[in-house]
């Protein structure tokens, strides 16, 4: 049976979490990027640890010139964690960083609790969050390509019936004759996994595919996506410019599935705006690759707004973090527009001063009180119209595929038939015009 950390498990929706005591544990490098060390180096995690279900009962942080091999933070620092978890009564410790298999075994060896790292955490959270058959499929190959390296550590009776690591001499382990079967079990287990990776796989190569036709076939919209770091306020924004009825709460990952609605931006313009999962430092690969299909509407939009929680302490910080997933996806160049939101929230008007200076183009809004949103929307306005052109159309009363095909990818703002002839004033995509003009249509004025 499983006995190490890596044994994650998608839980069914009508699962209770149990509150567990967690002792959070953070190691700081010299030139390492850890956000707002000077404030709280370990707030993030106390704060996926909140979204888990956990409680947090202590905190410990740890400076050293590099990662120790066997233990990470040091064998010392391992056994004073090992008290000071046994006092304030832990369930599991909890790590900031990603350790190798060996390395927890280790550090639950001597401190006698469960050890899990970060990406095991937030592999556990989108576990508990994902609702559709698309978002358990991806938290389930993220989990298996997390868990498939770990398999020997996950199954201690390998080490006992192999003989304690495939030692030989006739007092080892095990003894002569039981070495093969451990060895046949891992790989069946091994196969097992590799199996469902490739099945997994197949299948969400199908979801990619339609939801590459689905985005694709918007192309005659202005398509918007938010983008920015969890509980930046993404779905708060997208309920005041859409009504979406998105589901907002206080707490990390709190939506990890991409609605998308029509924005109506006034003057007969209409976006679409995507709400997207929020990011955090130092996302875990695997779900950022098995992700793919959420992020298709990300990578395809027209343009990105990168919605900033202008009252964090680390709002520096956590732009360069969605920046750099962000070119992870491959949005190197798509255009976009920084949002710093929450300014209602701000503590300290020096935070501000500071974006302001980087971000001379940001614009400034509250999601939750409306301000700035006005602005907001003049602002996409101005972006939207550059694409579009406002032509006045004559053709033949009687065409009506030239009707029907206006009526599809145009905005037809006023039409008036003379002696079998119609004249429309339209707002169209300027990719279209040629088309347009291929279905009967003379252009009598343009703006």
């Amino acid at each position: 049976m499983p006995t190490g950390p890596a044994s994650l498990k998608i839980q069914d929706n009508n699962q209770s979490v149990v509150a567990e005591r967690a002792v959070l544990v953070g190691l700081i490098l010299p030139n390492s990027d850890h956000g707002a060390t000077r404030y709280d180096p370990l707030a993030e995690l106390a704060g996926l640890t909140a979204a888990a279900g956990a409680d947090v009962v202590g905190r410990v942080v740890q400076k050293r010139g590099q990662i120790c091999a066997s233990t990470y933070i040091g064998r010392g620092k391992v056994n004073e964690l090992a008290e000071y978890a046994a006092a304030k009564e832990a369930d599991v410790v909890i790590f900031d960083n990603e350790l190798a298999p060996s390395q927890i075994r280790e550090v639950e060896r001597i401190i006698e609790h469960r050890v899990i790292d970060r990406t095991e955490l937030i592999l556990d959270i989108f576990a508990s969050r994902a609702r559709t058959h698309s978002a358990r499929l991806q938290v389930e190959l993220a989990q298996l390509e997390y868990t498939a390296p770990r398999l020997r550590g996950m199954w201690s009776h390998l080490e006992r019936i192999a003989g304690a690591g495939g030692g030989t001499t006739a007092g080892a382990v095990g003894g002569v004759g039981t070495r093969g079967p451990g060895e046949r079990q891992i790989e069946i287990d091994r196969r097992l996994v590799q199996k469902r990776v490739t099945f997994l796989k197949s299948q969400l190569a199908n979801i990619d595919k339609r939801k590459i036709r689905e985005v694709k076939s918007r192309s005659d919209y202005y398509t918007i996506s938010l983008v920015g770091y969890t509980n930046a306020g993404k779905s708060t924004l997208m309920n005041a410019l859409t009504n979406a009825d998105t589901l907002v709460e206080d707490k990390l990952f709190a939506t990890l599935d991409t609605k998308t609605r029509k924005w109506n931006l006034g003057g007969g313009q209409v976006a679409l705006l995507s709400d997207t999962v929020g990011f955090v430092r130092n996302l875990p690969h695997q779900l950022v690759a098995s992700f793919r299909a959420t992020l298709e509407e990300t990578v395809h939009a027209d343009l990105l707004l990168h919605v900033v929680d202008a009252s964090s302490h680390d709002a520096p910080g956590q732009i360069k973090a969605v920046e750099r997933v962000l070119d992870d996806i491959g949005c190197h160049d798509t255009p976009r527009l920084n949002v710093l939101n929450k300014v209602d929230a701000l503590d300290d008007e020096s935070s501000i001063h500071i974006l302001r200076a980087n971000h001379e183009d940001a614009v400034e809004i509250s999601a939750l009180t409306g301000k700035g949103i006005d602005e907001l929307t003049e602002r996409i306005l101005d972006r939207v119209r550059g694409r579009y052109a406002r032509v006045m159309l004559e053709a033949s009363a009687t065409n009506g595929r030239l009707l029907s095909y206006l009526s599809q990818y145009a905005h037809i703002l006023d039409r008036s038939y003379t002696d079998g002839t119609m004249r429309l004033d339209v707002r169209l995509p300027t990719q279209e015009l040629p088309r347009v003009l291929n279905l009967g249509a003379t252009v009598i004025s343009s703006e």
